[in-house]
């Protein structure tokens, strides 16, 4: 019985570690993603901003 029991703890242990580390993937994942997406949008407005002071620039220099 005490084999039969040890197995079945053991069992469920290994069950909840491999889904508690399916979870944290997913999450860290899910947070890379953010952060590349976050990092995408701050390298297009800092073009954007680039390109905007390059025209008012030339534009001060016609004048």
């Amino acid at each position: 019985m005490v084999k039969v029991s040890t197995y079945f703890a053991m069992s469920l242990g290994a069950f909840l570690f491999w889904e508690s580390m399916d979870k944290l993937h997913v999450w860290i994942a899910l947070h890379q993603d953010e952060k590349r997406e976050r990092q995408e949008k701050e390298a297009e407005i800092k073009r954007v901003r680039e390109e905007l002071l390059k025209q008012a620039k030339h534009r001060d220099s016609l004048l």
